[in-house]
């Protein structure tokens, strides 16, 4: 079991009499990761890649990020792109990837992704690209593997899905789904940016040929990974200067990585091995040792603590007449990660915001970028839905907060 008065004491911006439940817009920052930056911005702030020692001593710094991302998704070093953001490196890779395929070829897209995940790819049509839509399901909102049937053909070249949808908050069986695209001869790009602060990611375990989350809504800073399968990198059209067509990852990374950001990714490795260290009492690794099975323990405590956390909310939701909680229900064998949205009969969701906001309370309403996923859910109307999005940080009292101020609002 976490202790939860050690994990917030690692993020200072959670002294606040506020909780913070907007955490899949965006996680707080361990203090690891702000003085990893702070350290880089003070005494390296400079150029990489010149011969004197501080230039010499940046660049390390910079690539000890990537290499922590690396580690992160089980991916090698140069497989990983470095980003602004989602939604820029699958606009860099649907770019990337246009060169290599031919008018009437085909793409398939959910409406139930983020847009970051959707618009790239349709906006292909523009050039011959025949785009697909595989539909949620309204009454479950998630993906069915069998309603993708149909939608494959010999000319389907990609496939592009969520594995934890930001308004729904179940957990897609990417391993199936990617073996059965493949098998269709097809590529699956995934967005991870649901489940990547909840759950240990292995992109080789999944098989998936793209993986992309935003890395400002799993601890760290304002910035984005994208796994690109070495052979496939190797393939697609750079974005960047013609003489770094063949330097991986850099073909994709225009302008270079933030170096201030990027090093301080190693803060977030700082942050686990602290909460490994508190929780064991010491390290169960020596330096340098494979991070994975660290990694595996920590998501699996985080999984634990995650699943109580959430459970008196989302009980809560169930029992009450006037309010639908989307996702997976109490029968579903699907998993679902705390990311837990619902409206209210009778109330616009703006208004349920407003009115947990007199408690102090940090949720969120809107689409959260998936309109495509709230018109299909007939949820235009209201205002989107309310999202309370926790992180292993919330505590059981600000939920406990919550639940009582629902109370209050619905006359229960």
């Amino acid at each position: 079991m976490l202790d939860i008065d050690f994990v917030r004491s690692q993020f200072p911006a959670l002294q606040t009499p506020w909780a913070l439940f907007d955490n899949a817009g965006g996680t707080v920052l361990p203090r690891q990761v702000i003085q990893r930056a702070s350290e880089f911005m003070q005494r390296y702030q400079m150029q990489l890649g010149a011969s004197y020692p501080l230039s010499v001593e940046a660049g390390e710094r910079v690539l000890g990020g990537r290499r922590a991302m690396a580690e992160m998704v089980h991916a090698d070093l140069e497989e990983v792109v470095i980003g602004h953001s989602t939604s820029l490196n699958l606009r860099l890779l649907a770019a990337s990837l246009r060169p290599l395929w031919q008018a009437g070829d085909e793409v398939v897209v959910t409406n139930l992704d983020h847009e970051a995940n959707i618009g790239p790819w349709r906006d292909l049509a523009d050039s011959g690209i025949v785009v697909k839509e595989w539909a949620l399901r309204p009454e479950t909102a998630t993906l069915e593997l069998e309603d993708l049937e149909p939608l494959l053909s010999e000319r389907t070249r990609l496939v592009c899905f969520t594995h934890c949808s930001n308004v729904v908050g179940a957990v897609h069986d990417v391993a199936a789904w990617v073996r059965r695209i493949h098998r269709a001869g097809a590529l699956a790009c995934v967005d991870g940016v649901g489940f990547a602060p909840h759950r240990r990611l292995d992109v080789k375990a999944l098989g998936v040929d793209f993986y992309s989350f935003s890395l400002y809504k799993a601890f760290g800073p304002h910035l984005a990974v994208l796994y690109v399968r070495r052979e496939l990198l190797q393939r697609v059209h750079r974005q960047n200067h013609g003489f770094l067509a063949d330097k991986l990852p850099d073909k994709l990374q225009p302008g270079n990585v933030n170096f201030e950001l990027t090093a301080s990714l190693m803060g977030i490795f700082d942050y686990f091995d602290a909460l490994e260290s508190h929780h064991l009492d010491a390290a169960s690794d020596p330096p340098g040792a494979d991070r994975g099975p660290r990694l595996e323990r920590i998501f699996d405590w985080v999984a634990d603590y995650e699943a109580r956390l959430a459970r008196p909310l989302i009980d809560f939701l169930r029992q009450q007449p006037k309010v639908r909680l989307l996702g997976p229900g109490a029968s579903s064998t699907v998993p679902r990660l705390p990311i837990i949205t619902f409206t209210v009969e009778g109330q616009p969701s703006p208004q349920v915001v407003a009115a947990l906001e007199t408690h102090q309370l940090a949720p969120r309403h809107g689409d959260f970028y998936a309109p495509r996923a709230i018109r299909a859910l007939g949820l235009e109307e209201v205002g989107g839905v309310v999202r309370v999005s926790l992180a292993h940080y919330n505590s059981s009292d600000e939920v406990a907060r919550l639940v009582s101020a629902l109370e209050q609002m619905l006359g229960v």
